[in-house]
């Protein structure tokens, strides 16, 4: 099987890299390959290698930033997406969405069946991304929430280094949903792979792949603080010096939806697994990035 990666070195690129069996024949492309800023490249890089599977696990991320250059935003997250959508033809398309389509009212998790209402111009950029992904025939929309892996930054890297320098610190703790690590997002995407393989596809569609359980940014805090004190890591905020504060009380370009869950029963039962706890992923990515600063 062959197949193309767009945003190879990006936290979930990286780990599908890393993950990917030696069998399969993969094409791993950075934005210094194939810049999806760049009008009809990566449709150029797909016809190139005619693969039968691409991954697109490139985006714009920066939420804030998104509020500034919308345009920008939305060549990458939704124009760049309908090219790769086209030139990805009669092929399995994967594309990776988030949770910040949804404006966090519902006091559940959201389905796959509720309506998306972004409050922020990322969320209406992925969201216009999930329809641009859907033209493929053969495609598969995975939405995901809070995602984070060592090396790269992210909530989790970035509370442990201002935790090295600052005596206390206030994160928000009235927003809720799953931090969910690159490393699982790779694992179950290749398990719908292997499934497409073995000639028993799960429906093209959308689903929702997140960790299980919920916490506020808040108590994702101190529970990465909590892990870092436990493996010796020295800190100057202990986690019970870390307070809770009101979305309110810190300001940002762009809104956040108070609840970011994600109800994961459809890609469960689609592919036969459990996705596992918030906490198993952040323990890993805690304890990878502890070991590089160690290392460094």
């Amino acid at each position: 099987m062959k197949l193309v990666l767009l945003g190879s070195n990006g936290q979930v690129g990286a780990a599908l890299a890393r993950a990917m069996p030696a069998a399969w024949q993969l094409a791993a492309l950075t934005r210094a390959d194939t810049d999806l800023a760049t009008p009809g490249a990566a449709a150029a890089a797909i016809r190139a290698h005619r693969p039968d599977v691409v991954i697109n696990a490139a985006a714009w991320t920066a939420v804030d930033r998104a509020e500034a250059e919308p345009e920008a935003a939305r060549r990458i997250n939704a124009e760049a997406v309908a090219e790769i959508a086209a030139a990805t033809g009669e092929g399995v398309l994967i594309h990776y969405s988030t949770d910040y389509v949804f404006d966090g009212t519902h006091a559940a998790p959201y389905t796959e069946a509720d309506t998306p209402r972004p409050l922020n111009v990322y969320g209406a950029t992925k969201l216009a991304g999930e329809a641009a992904a859907a033209i493929a025939p053969r495609h598969y929309i995975l939405r995901t929430s809070s995602v984070h892996a060592s090396g790269h930054g992210n909530f989790a890297t970035t509370m442990l280094r201002l935790a090295a320098k600052r005596d206390s610190l206030r994160v928000v703790a009235d927003q809720l949903g799953a931090p969910t690590s690159a490393a699982l997002i790779a694992e179950v995407t290749l398990t719908a792979l292997r499934h497409v393989v073995q000639g028993r596809p799960p429906d093209p569609g959308l689903y929702h792949l997140a960790a299980r359980g919920e916490t506020s940014w808040h108590g994702y805090a101190r529970y990465v603080l909590g892990l870092a004190r436990d493996l010796g890591h020295p800190l100057r905020c202990d986690p019970a010096a870390v307070a809770p504060i009101l979305a309110a009380d810190y300001p940002q370009p762009a809104r956040r939806p108070a609840n970011s869950r994600l109800a994961v029963e459809k890609l469960e039962a689609a592919l036969g697994l459990t996705l596992p706890p918030w906490q198993e992923g952040v323990r890993e990515t805690v304890t990878a990035t502890l070991a590089l600063e160690r290392a460094a």
